[in-house]
């Protein structure tokens, strides 16, 4: 039995004020044409179809087209499930009538503990909830976190469990140790939001949403597909595909990729402003990338936004590295106020920071009598 994994789509992206629909229709089509050359025996697309729970029109257009294509004209099954970035509700609606094309889209948690048998595999679906919703589900006021809420759920799932026959889970969740991108939103504070990779030991394959790389976790039988493109400058060395997953009657798994190419790749670029114009550089260059730009300068610079948007029209952020070193000191020199440092210590921090000269013993011991002076003097009026 074969199947592709796919998940985090996030239809309706905006990145740095940029629409990323157009991009998605281009991996999509790609998607589509993967699907005709695979024919698998279903795709599983396990969360997050749209970025936010009420997309765009053309985000609900797109995602409509392209499920037509899979499900309809490839007359391929479709097992997919809501994100945390989903409206369970709405893409509930239909839910009914699309089991008549093998067209499983589980927005909510109903029915979660039946299988879905295609090709002598078992799939369950389990939509993404909040520990309070399955706490009410199963009436066990001991779920307070993610991994108590995966637990109970597929402890459910185990009561009648066929262990003779390959079986699937499709969810969405953080593993606790995945690797993290800035474009995927916290799920809870603190560790609640995690889930232990253990709870999966009763499936062939687990298929994951939420994470958006393939290695964010590494694992012989759990696994996440990552996103269909790159949504943060975080990602941008990862390697967008989606995963072909082939299951033996026995229960053995193999998997491959399969590569998706943007129209317009997401870069970091880092260099001194004039190196970035010269012709020399950017001709060797995919200057319609999406690009963030780190400028190695140091001193005043007139409008380089402008004028590397006339080289680079997709620059859509730009920092210089001396600002950036000169944050992280900041917010180290925060943390150590927090330290409870004295006066004295703080103030030779800050000394350091603002100037290249020493800050030597006999100035020390001019500020500590300065330090010791205006101490003494709120003392008195106290």
């Amino acid at each position: 039995m074969k199947f592709i994994h796919t998940a985090d789509w996030h239809l309706g992206k905006l990145v740095h004020g940029v629409y990323m629909t157009e991009d998605q229709r281009e991996v999509l089509n790609q998607f589509v044409d993967i699907v005709q050359e695979e024919q698998p025996d279903a795709v599983i697309i396990a969360g997050d179809l749209y970025d936010r729970s009420v997309p765009p029109t053309e985000a609900v257009q797109l995602l409509d087209d392209i499920l037509y294509k899979i499900n309809v004209e490839c007359r391929t099954p479709v097992l997919a499930i809501a994100g945390n970035h989903d409206s369970a509700e709405r893409l509930s609606f239909g839910s009914s009538w699309y089991k008549h094309s093998q067209f499983y889209l589980a927005g909510k948690l109903e029915n979660c503990f039946e299988p879905i048998c295609i090709g002598g595999v078992n799939f369950y679906l389990l939509p993404y909830a909040e520990p309070g919703v399955i706490r009410q589900l199963q009436e066990d006021d001991s779920i307070h976190s993610h991994h108590d809420a995966m637990k109970a759920l597929v402890g459910r799932i185990e009561e009648t469990l066929d262990v003779s026959t390959p079986n699937v889970l499709v969810g969405h969740a953080f593993v606790l140790g995945g690797k993290t991108s800035d474009s995927e939103r916290v799920l809870s504070v603190g560790g609640s939001g995690c889930v232990g990779v253990e709870l999966f030991e009763p499936f062939a394959y687990t298929a994951l949403g939420h994470l958006h790389s393939p290695d964010a976790i590494r694992h012989d039988k759990v696994k996440y597909s990552g996103s269909l493109l790159k949504y943060s400058f975080s990602e941008a060395k990862q390697k967008k595909s989606i995963s072909i997953i082939e299951i033996a009657e026995n229960g053995q798994v193999s998997q491959r990729y399969r590569s998706l190419v943007p129209t317009y790749d997401m870069r970091e670029l880092e260099g001194y402003l004039d190196e970035l114009l010269d012709p020399q550089f950017y001709e060797k260059q995919r200057t319609n990338d999406y690009l963030k730009i780190t400028l190695l300068d140091e001193g005043a610079l007139i409008d380089p936004i402008h004028k590397l948007r006339q080289v680079y029209p997709n620059v859509l952020h730009l920092e210089r590295k001396i600002d950036a070193v000169d944050l992280k000191q900041k917010q180290v020199f925060r943390t150590e106020q927090k330290q409870k440092k004295s006066d004295l210590e703080l103030f030779s921090q800050f000394y350091s920071e603002m100037t290249t000269a020493e800050f030597t013993k006999e100035k020390k011991a001019v500020m500590a009598a300065i330090f010791d002076k205006v101490l003494r003097g709120e003392a008195a009026t106290k």
